[in-house]
């Protein structure tokens, strides 16, 4: 009976042991899940912070497009007038120029014929 009351100390021994083990494993395991729950929230504060800055930036570049949009529209108006403005200058200038050569024509003396 010795020999099995041996043998079941040994067992006993030895399945303390992996308990143990196993209670060691376990905290091992705890300490990894509450880091990466840890990692997880600052993970997902991140990701809100981000969200709104990219909200903000993207409420801002929908107004800058819109103002570039109205700069080049006016510019494009500003210029279109600006070329009808040369075209009528040019326009006046020739008639002013012609209008010149006929009143000059018209006030120069006369040459007498013979």
């Amino acid at each position: 009976m010795t020999q099995q009351a041996a043998a079941l100390q040994t067992y006993n021994n030895e399945l303390v042991k992996c308990i143990e083990d196993l209670y060691s494993k376990r905290e091992e395991l705890n300490r990894q899940i509450k880091l990466e729950e840890e990692e997880k929230e600052r993970l997902q504060h991140d990701i809100q912070i981000l969200s709104e800055k990219l909200n903000r930036v993207e409420k801002s570049l929908a107004q800058r497009l819109a103002a570039r949009a109205t700069f080049d529209r006016t510019i494009a108006e500003t210029e279109t007038a600006y070329t009808k403005i040369l075209e009528s200058s040019q326009s006046l200038l020739s008639v002013l120029k012609q209008e010149a050569g006929n009143l000059s024509r018209a006030t120069e003396p006369r040459r007498k014929e013979h």
